[in-house]
């Protein structure tokens, strides 16, 4: 609980300070029974203090223009259509740099190029890559899945990971047992695949001010490569591959949380790391155009993407894509009706020219995974397209992803004029841009 934005919502709602310090060291002794009254009481009224203090500030560096449009409604994080919307907004407050392949480009990692590039390395490559919220009692869980995650990142990149970082946050009431078990689930990771965990960080979430034990944090590695495979790479004529995917953290939160917990153990596997590591060590890395892992909104919302970055059609064959879901994953979407095209699988999906297909399959079945041709990119409109019973249909991401958890069939609900909160997220974009330039523009004036 954030103890803070409690003391604030309070205030707004024109409550007196003595009734909110009463609550306030209630919950605090919810939280902390073995702290005295006479803490909980002194607590609650430093909040109260704390947050006074900063009531009225104003400026640019001290406030922001509001959308009005929450994290949740809009789908920040759900990995759907919202959350790609808000992602490009965030790249148009980035703007252009000298990347190779900068955020506009919506892959998963980015490069920069050497100067001068050596003969094994031309970029480097970094990406970084959150923990699943929802693997906050599973600390070792939440590490091994982050790590492969954001290693995966790397590879679909066409690089090679060198190192890997990590920042984990717990909250005040947390154990400090989970630091070490998340730490021991990202090593796990490391040690399998001989990339070294180097640097790091720990904090408390919101420091005194969030009480309850949640954990978050990410995990980022750092790569080389020399030949990149992004996603603006995917060219008409190219054939489409897919490997088996078991899922990772999203598979793993399904499982936990709907009672299908032996599933948990079928995520437990490096099978995508050893594939894309075999590419990256093959000749046949320098034929595949563009790479990605089966993550964002499930393949509904990877195909999408790519077609739109790459400005070409992808055309995938249902039937086909079916076979590449893990039986017992399988099964278990199933059972829950959880569309299995629309929730991270982590599959690998390469395009290819149609002489290369051959010579890739092998390199990847030679580690024991499973791939086969899901479909084909064409000329024309930019968008993804699903052929099902022999008919075409439109292949685009939902609002959300799937909603993988009894929870998130809940909250899964319509949201209210999606039209009239892009325009307002849009317009806190637009603001946000303004005023890094403003600041950027004082800064260069004094130097």
């Amino acid at each position: 609980m954030d103890v803070e934005e409690y003391v604030r919502r309070h205030l707004r709602a024109g409550e007196g300070d003595d009734a909110i310090e009463r609550e306030l060291a209630g919950i605090v002794r919810s939280f902390k029974p073995d702290e005295p009254a006479e803490y909980a009481v002194a607590f609650a009224r430093a909040v109260i203090d704390e947050v006074r203090n900063t009531e009225g500030l104003v400026g640019d560096i001290y406030s922001y223009t509001p959308s009005r449009v929450k994290m949740g409604e809009f789908g920040v994080g759900s990995r759907g259509s919202g959350d790609f919307f808000a992602h490009r907004q965030i790249a148009r407050i980035i703007g252009k740099t000298g990347a190779s392949v900068g955020v506009d480009e919506l892959d998963d990692a980015g490069a920069v190029e050497l100067e001068p590039a050596g003969e094994c390395a031309r970029f480097v490559v970094c990406t970084v890559d959150g923990m699943h919220s929802r693997l906050s009692d599973f600390p070792f869980l939440a590490g091994f899945h982050v790590t492969r995650a954001t290693l995966r990142d790397v590879y679909v990149m066409g690089a090679r990971p060198l190192m890997l970082f990590s920042d984990i946050h717990v909250a005040d009431d947390g154990d400090v047992a989970k630091i070490f078990d998340y730490t021991a689930g990202v090593c796990t990771v490391g040690e399998l695949t001989n990339i070294p965990l180097v640097a790091g960080s720990t904090l408390r979430i919101g420091g005194d001010m969030v009480l309850g034990d949640r954990l978050t944090g990410c995990v980022g590695s750092v790569g080389v490569s020399r030949h990149l495979t992004a996603r603006r790479e995917t060219r008409p004529g190219d054939v489409v591959l897919m490997t088996e995917g078991a899922g990772g953290g999203t598979i793993a939160t399904t499982a936990l949380y709907s009672g299908f917990h032996e599933i948990v153990e079928e995520t437990i596997n490096l099978d995508f790391l050893r594939a894309a590591d075999a590419l990256i060590k093959s000749p046949a890395i320098d034929k595949i155009h563009s790479m990605t892992d089966v993550t964002n909104g499930g393949l509904r919302g990877d195909a999408h993407e790519m077609a739109g970055t790459a400005g070409c059609r992808i055309v995938v064959e249902q039937e086909r894509v079916a076979g590449l879901v893990h039986p017992g994953v399988r099964r278990m979407l199933e059972e829950l009706e959880i569309d299995y095209l629309g929730v991270s699988l982590d599959a690998l999906l390469l395009t290819l020219p149609r002489n290369a297909v051959d010579e890739v399959s092998d390199v990847i079945r030679t580690t024991g995974v499973k791939i086969r041709e899901i479909g084909r990119v064409e000329a024309g409109s930019p968008g993804a397209f699903l052929v099902v019973d022999g008919e075409e249909q439109a292949f685009t991401p939902r609002f959300r992803e799937s909603a993988y958890t009894p929870v998130k069939k809940v909250a899964d609900r319509r949201p209210r004029d999606q039209e009239a909160m892009q325009e307002a997220v849009l317009r806190a974009a637009d603001a946000a841009v303004a005023k890094k330039q403003r600041v950027v523009d004082r800064l260069r004036s004094v130097t």
